[in-house]
């Protein structure tokens, strides 16, 4: 710690500490209650009930609050999620219990024993009868308790913002519940959690930029995944009729407000089921999260409230794009969406770059992007995606442009996206293979071919309908949080420079 600047009166203290014989770092120490339990057992009794109970307690916790008085002395220790004040005497408190506190900083960490009662303010308090130092912060808190606002610090030092900000831990902590009852409400309709590598030989299952590695012992290159997808089709192949993961993924792409390198995915898959079928359980879900999550069908994110009591609109991407142009003052219709060379005029007109090798389904694509997604608020269905983006979706029946393919959209985020899941594996050769001349024109997210994938298709994969829905933007949208960097706990950051 050489090159960290400690605080020399901090040192000291450690020093002098050790001077007493203190182990300023010792391996446990046993609590009756966390200050979390202990105020939720003692807060209900009054002043009278305490002293005649007088119960004890132990309790450990950072100090956040120092003030002496003499012979007297409080401070109120903290458990991350609640705090309780803490009374000393020095004719009281087992020695050397009243020196090691003379010698406390803020940040460090005690625990005591003692007897709980209320002050004349009817604060609840420990009485301490024993004091017992349990590890010493070297380096001080945040100077503003109540408000470590330097972004890049709560980003890249995540501990401090969670000492700091007690609102960020709660983000977590309903992130956690979020995670908590997904699984509830998948376990509970007979699906099976599986787990599916996360070292993939082929980056498949999404069109992305994947992360590269190499792996010494087999010789071979991988690739960090960046969805799960076709290794859970191949358990439906093998026999599992349900089957979800709750996984990490990877995407070599840009850093925004929606995006991360890493992030958190739900992805689920049900036999003898369609798209049609996986929007309705959609929205079961999304309603019963934020019963279960927020107490109520509505939300409220970003100054707007979101309703997910069902139904929710489902228009085609076509549509959707019509209309969003039309209140952009851009008169379209289908059939000059359907046609490349009218979608390139449109580009043009509302001053939008494209590559020039995109085929017509990437720039309508990239054209709802632009003009409507933001748009789409309320939770909403967009289904009719392009064939050309969609390479592991079942094609529409009578329009063979368009697939069987749908995304959720609520604030203005893609939230879930959805298949009637390809398993002619004819069909799917035929795709991964307009995928790759996509790759050779440039385009470094298109698929590779992954022939094992489609051997399994070859051994039978029945009709099945599939989703992903990504658990950070459902963390975001429950937590009322703009950034999914402020759903996660420790996002990736450039290294300081020097």
């Amino acid at each position: 710690m050489a090159d960290i600047p400690i605080p020399p009166e901090r040192r000291e203290k450690l020093q002098a500490l050790r001077a007493l014989g203190i182990d300023v770092y010792p391996t446990r120490f046993d609590r009756t209650h966390s200050i979390s339990q202990a105020l939720a057992v003692f807060s209900p009794r009054t002043a009278e009930e305490l002293a005649d109970a007088a119960p004890k307690v132990r309790v450990a916790g950072r100090v956040v609050a120092l003030r002496g008085h003499g012979k007297t002395a409080f401070a109120h220790l903290s458990d991350g999620a609640s705090r309780i004040q803490i009374y000393l005497r020095s004719d009281t408190v087992e020695s050397p219990g009243f020196e090691i506190f003379e010698h406390l900083d803020l940040g460090d960490f005690v625990g005591v024993a003692g007897q709980m009662f209320r002050t004349r303010t009817g604060e609840l308090t420990v009485k301490v009868e024993q004091l017992t130092f349990l590890s010493k912060s070297l380096l001080p808190l945040p100077e503003k308790w109540h408000g470590l606002t330097d972004i890049e610090t709560r980003y890249r030092q995540r501990y401090l913002d969670l000492v700091a900000n007690v609102e960020v831990r709660e983000v977590f902590v309903t992130r956690s519940k979020l995670i908590r009852h997904l699984r509830s409400f998948f376990d509970a309709r007979g699906y099976l959690e599986v787990e599916t590598p996360m070292l993939q030989p082929i980056a498949g299952g999404a069109v992305a930029r994947p992360f590269k590695t190499f792996h010494n012992a087999l010789g071979i290159d991988l690739y960090l995944r960046i969805a799960p997808e076709l290794y859970l089709k191949r358990l439906v192949v093998g026999g599992f009729e349900k089957v979800y993961e709750i996984n990490r993924s990877f995407r070599n792409e840009g850093i925004s407000i929606k995006h991360n390198p890493e992030f958190t995915m739900l992805e689920f898959y049900e036999a003898y089921s369609d798209f049609q079928s996986m929007m309705d359980l959609t929205e079961e879900l999304f309603v019963q999260l934020a019963s279960e999550v927020k107490g109520s069908a509505e939300i409220s994110y970003q100054g707007q409230t979101i309703g997910f009591a069902p139904p929710y609109p489902r228009i085609s991407m076509l549509e959707a794009t019509r209309q969003a142009l039309s209140r952009r003052g851009v008169a379209s219709t289908e059939a000059e969406l359907r046609d490349r060379k009218s979608l390139v005029d449109i580009f043009g007109r509302l001053g939008l770059g494209f590559h020039p090798a995109d085929l017509w389904g990437k720039l309508l694509a990239s054209l709802f992007e632009e003009v409507a997604e933001a748009g789409l608020v309320q939770p909403t269905f967009i289904y009719d995606y392009p064939l050309d983006v969609s390479p592991l979706s079942k094609k529409k029946s009578g329009d063979p442009e368009l697939v069987e393919r749908f995304e959720l959209f609520v604030a203005g985020m893609e939230c879930a996206n959805g298949f009637s899941e390809l398993n002619d594996p004819d069909d799917q050769r035929e795709r991964f293979e307009m995928q790759l001349r996509q790759r050779e024109r440039g385009d470094e997210e298109a698929h590779l071919m992954d022939d094992d994938y489609i051997t399994a298709l070859a051994h039978g994969l029945p009709p099945t309908g599939g989703e992903g829905i990504g658990v950070d933007r459902l963390a975001m949208l429950f937590t009322d949080s703009r950034s999914i960097r402020d759903v996660i706990l420790f996002p990736h950051r450039r290294p300081k420079q020097p």
